[in-house]
């Protein structure tokens, strides 16, 4: 219950609207954390490095089956809003690419009522790793080491060492 609370944006602003301490970051950075698009925007303006995709604001089928083929496949189709692996599809090749997008639309809209999608470059063998920060009112920031999250089936973390 605790980890659905702490993502949870519509409980973190009942909290701020009701004087009520979140431990946690604001609902607007839960808003932002949720919607991949959107998360690419900030990490973008921030300087952040990037895997090379498209996370534009047209959703067209022409113009993401175009950016696939100036990423180069294989591609990563990533549904906007979610996780767990749904609306995620791989297309290793242009004739790959059209049902690749329509199905990660249908399941992401299907899943979380959103059909926008993202596309990357395909990371075969990629390492998932995972570092949590807590940080406090008084300038005060712990991490908590790394951790490696590289066991997966179909996208979902299976293992957290």
């Amino acid at each position: 219950v605790l980890r659905a609370m702490s993502e949870n944006t519509d409980f973190a602003q009942d909290c701020a609207t009701n004087g009520i301490k979140f431990v946690g970051p604001p609902a607007s950075a839960i808003r932002a954390m949720g919607d991949k698009i959107e998360s690419k925007v900030i990490m973008e303006k921030a300087g952040v490095p990037l895997v090379p995709g498209y996370h534009g604001a047209d959703q067209s089928l022409e113009t993401l089956v175009e950016e696939c083929k100036k990423i180069g496949f294989p591609v990563l189709v990533k549904a906007a809003l979610g996780g767990g692996g749904k609306g995620m599809k791989v297309a290793t090749c242009e004739e790959e690419c059209v049902d690749a997008i329509q199905s990660a639309q249908r399941e992401a809209l299907s899943s979380f009522s959103d059909q926008r999608v993202l596309l990357e470059k395909y990371v075969g063998s990629p390492r998932h790793i995972e570092v949590q920060v807590l940080a406090d009112s008084h300038g005060k920031v712990l991490h908590f080491y790394e951790r490696d999250c590289s066991v997966q089936r179909r996208h979902q973390k299976i293992v957290e060492e």
